[in-house]
């Protein structure tokens, strides 16, 4: 995930996001997913040698005799090629992050007397005509609302989730009982609204009630990584693996395997999910995650050819378009990055856009032009202020870093109250250095770091906060892990990053390093 995203966890990595604009990974970090999430903003689980990560990751196979204590998602790598693909992929969740897709209902459906939908390039549109042609079927009212959420994640038009919900509701009323596939519907709903609690009490009563159909551990693993339990998620993930070796089992590992520290597998995990693909947005959705992972890991080239085919795929992909100007501007072309970012903020005013939008523009001289996208920004804060809900990260690292940092330690500890995931830990430890807490903030920055994701803006934040704290051997380690990771992983923050390095080396005073 670049995550996420959406948050500066990563570009692509967002969390798992809203369609209205509080959803995705922030300052690229490369936000998912949000793993996640998004992505599997985000987007995005797994393996089990990250810390405080339970088993790892397996796919669906017989054992191998011959890899005893073999990593299992290197196992399942490894097979998954001879393992019968059990589900299609179709949809995912909105803002990606960690988050991907998602399988369709139709695999779930224990018995299945009706015929399929007609065949149709719109699926909204198929579902909605089997609607019309069974209106008491609760069935179809299931896959109606999955197509309305699959709507809502490629437009991030917030106006489908209500419709999804309505689906859903109606299906329930049809069929009050046992009625799994609306019991994941509204999970997923509630993860695409950041309503990760209510998520992952949906996935719970969904996997009791069928332990062996996939998309109940679907909902579950998207809301326990959001959520921070990442032992929980790596346990669903595995088990949706094990269930349905496709793209929304392989994204979810990819997330989970990249939040531990292992973006190798995770780039594995990710070619295994586009293998799988059969839609174009599952296609681009692979995509624009491998050059999320590649990104995150100064690959430039090999980031701007996965943007450039996620594209080719799915020309609305917004994650792949906002990673694409990120690429255009880290290679000397910032014109033509800020026109991207122009188009882009115009369609989908994401907060991570928004503010890579108006940093890239800072560190182009354009104070005056960033004034724009700040003053959106700020609005966005002053309507969380007012009507509540979820807190962006990325919307919090403006918040931190342009505006009143205060402001943002208050909304980000009452997140930290709903939620322990890394990006939040992240968030919250910058706001408050910001905020003049140093030892409160490295405290929050050690948590971020706990699960061993190698993410550079997360290593950045960690050197500065040391170097303030004067620990400078470790200051400079951070700051060169961040470097080292991708010298170019901000066209604001790794010039800041650069120059306190070079101040430590030096032996000059260290500070505060980001004003």
């Amino acid at each position: 995930m670049t995550a996420a995203a959406e948050h500066r966890a990563g570009p692509g990595q967002a969390e798992p996001g809203a369609v209205d604009g509080s959803g995705s990974q922030a300052r690229s970090a490369s936000g998912t997913a949000g793993l996640a999430a998004g992505a599997a903003g985000s987007a995005g689980t797994a393996s089990g040698s990250a810390a405080g990560s339970s088993a790892p990751v397996r796919a669906a196979a017989p054992a191998d005799p011959a890899a005893p204590g073999r990593s299992g998602l290197r196992w399942a790598a490894r097979v998954a090629g001879a393992a019968v693909l059990t589900l299609a992929a179709a949809g995912g969740l909105l803002a990606l992050g960690p988050a991907g897709p998602f399988a369709p209902f139709g695999a779930d459906r224990a018995a299945a007397p009706l015929p399929p939908p007609p065949a149709a390039a719109d699926p909204l549109a198929a579902a909605r005509s089997a609607v019309q042609g069974s209106p008491q079927d609760s069935y179809v009212w299931v896959q109606l609302g999955q197509a309305q959420l699959d709507r809502a994640r490629l437009t991030l038009d917030a106006g489908a989730l209500a419709d999804a919900e309505r689906a859903f509701q109606r299906s329930l009323e049809l069929k009050p009982e046992q009625n799994y596939g609306a019991l994941v519907g509204l999970g997923m709903l509630a993860n695409a609204r950041h309503d990760f609690g209510a998520a992952r009490q949906a996935g719970q009563r969904a996997t009791a009630m069928a332990p062996d159909r996939p998309s109940g551990y679907l909902v579950l693993t998207d809301a326990e990584i959001q959520l921070g339990d990442y032992p929980a998620a790596t346990a669903a993930a595995q088990r949706l693996l094990d269930l349905a070796p496709t793209v929304p089992g392989w994204t979810r590992a990819a997330y989970d395997l990249e939040t531990h520290g292992r973006a190798e597998e995770a780039g594995i995990a990710l070619r295994r999910a586009l293998d799988s693909a059969q839609t174009p947005g599952d296609s681009a959705f692979c995509e624009h995650r491998l050059g999320d992972l590649a990104w995150d890991h100064g690959q430039l080239v090999e980031a701007a050819e996965h943007y450039r085919r996620a594209l080719a795929a799915a020309p609305d992909d917004y994650y792949a378009r906002a990673g694409q100007a990120r690429v255009l501007a880290a290679t000397g072309q910032p014109a033509q990055a800020l026109r991207e970012y122009q188009e882009l903020v115009a369609r989908v005013p994401l907060p991570q856009f928004l503010l890579e939008f108006a940093e890239l523009r800072l560190a182009q001289g354009q104070q005056t032009e960033a004034a724009d996208q700040f003053a959106v920004l700020a609005g966005q804060v002053t309507l969380l202020e007012s009507a509540g809900g979820a807190v962006d990260p990325a919307l919090m690292l403006y918040q931190a870093d342009h505006a009143d940092p205060a402001v943002a330690v208050r909304l980000l500890r009452a997140e930290w109250e709903r939620r322990k995931s890394v990006l939040v830990a992240d968030a919250l430890g910058w706001a408050l250095h910001r905020a003049g807490q140093d030892e409160e903030a490295i405290a929050l920055l050690g948590q971020a770091a706990a699960t061993d994701w190698h993410n550079p803006l997360f290593a950045y934040h960690r050197g500065a906060v040391e170097a303030a704290l004067r620990r400078t051997d470790a200051a400079r380690a951070d700051l060169r892990e961040a470097l080292a990771l991708n010298p170019r992983f901000s066209p604001y923050q790794a010039p800041l990053a650069q120059r306190l390095l070079a101040a430590l080396d030096s032996g000059a005073a260290t500070g505060n390093s980001s004003s």
